[in-house]
């Protein structure tokens, strides 16, 4: 196994893809005379869509958490598809509501198949979430049970944050603060991207309760700077690299922290231009380098990148002092603190 976790994605990204390949739903009556349309019109789309996803970062994770605790990866393939189930879900509906263009360089689902066939197709991911665990003839009735609590709870926390992303923009609030932000990014982003699939990937392989919190906290940490890493990429990464979406963050006046900070500290003129930048849509060059500035000003890159470097740190330190306890081997503490800083080093 590899000891960087570039190197374990690398690894175990055939079982995940060879497992999503197993799962993809065809229509329940394959002998009906709607089966050519019903793939027309769902699966086959929705089989595409989830194909061609990015690192498989979040089933992964499930598969790095059943081994962190001495299982074999296969026992949190379920968990980990259903995860990616659920990411497919969460995109398809957020380009609608974000009104992209643009997903994993192909046009969006919706723009290529109307709103409400993208919705349905969405809807579907959703409830494969929970039939890949039932149907996983390797776990027993109450693991399966627990997994798809889990499951459920997860999905609330997502919503939850995913509400206050979306009512915070339409109401147009400024009045958001950095603790706001960091709710906010937690629910929507650190439960589902690390959190829970560690989590689930502790319980599917058999871990005790208090071990698999463990590696919900390192989640919990490693999730919210892989968020706030993706944040500073958006303003200041790389723009060949990112393409049509680099600095769309403004052009959508999103709350990223950097920007909440920055409104935090700016005095009032710098703070009402700032404001006006994120509310009108801009995508001039000009105007989108200007917000930066702006936001640079005010301290919000600095402050976010250093809030992702102490995320980081504190992964590496929880994942080091969970192997010490013996709570979980110490080449998963190697691949979690490789985690850690792959996380907030990445380009892209």
């Amino acid at each position: 196994m590899s000891n960087t976790f570039p190197g374990y994605l690398k690894e175990r990204l055939p079982l995940v893809e060879q497992a999503l390949s197993r799962v993809a739903a065809t229509p329940l009556d394959d002998t009906s005379c709607a089966t050519a349309d019903l793939n027309r019109y769902l699966y086959a789309p929705l089989a595409h869509f989830t194909s061609g996803g990015g690192k498989r970062v979040r089933p992964v994770l499930c598969l790095l958490g059943a081994e962190a605790v001495g299982a074999a990866p296969e026992r949190a393939l379920s968990a980990g598809i259903a995860i990616e189930l659920f990411q497919s879900a969460a995109l398809v509906h957020d380009d609608i509501a974000d009104e992209s263009e643009l997903r994993r360089g192909e046009p969006c689902l919706y723009v290529t198949e109307g709103t409400g066939v993208a919705i349905n197709m969405g809807d579907l991911a959703l409830t494969q979430v929970f039939e890949v665990v039932m149907e996983d003839v390797a776990l027993d009735a109450p693991t399966k049970l627990s997994l798809l609590r889990s499951l459920a709870t997860m999905e609330r926390h997502t919503l939850e944050g995913q509400a206050l992303d979306l009512g915070w923009a339409r109401d147009g609030r400024w009045d958001i603060t950095s603790a706001d932000y960091t709710f906010m990014v937690t629910s929507k982003t650190a439960y589902y991207t690390a959190a829970y699939p560690l989590y689930l990937g502790a319980i599917a392989g058999g871990a005790s309760e208090d071990v698999a919190r463990e590696l919900y906290a390192i989640g919990i940490e490693a999730g919210v700077a892989f968020q706030l890493q993706d944040d500073l990429l958006n303003l200041v990464g790389d723009a060949d690299a990112q393409g049509k979406d680099f600095r769309s963050d403004i052009t959508e006046g999103k709350r990223t922290l950097a920007v909440v900070h920055a409104l935090e500290n700016l005095g009032t003129a710098k703070r009402d231009e700032l404001v006006s930048l994120l509310t009108t849509g801009v995508t001039a060059p000009d105007d989108l380098a200007r917000a930066v500035e702006l936001i640079s000003a005010g301290g919000g890159i600095e402050h976010c990148r250093s809030l992702a470097e102490k995320g980081a740190e504190e992964t590496k330190r929880l994942a080091t002092e969970a192997a010490e306890k013996g709570h979980i081997t110490f080449e998963a503490r190697d691949l979690l603190c490789s985690m850690a800083d792959f996380f907030v080093e990445r380009a892209a």
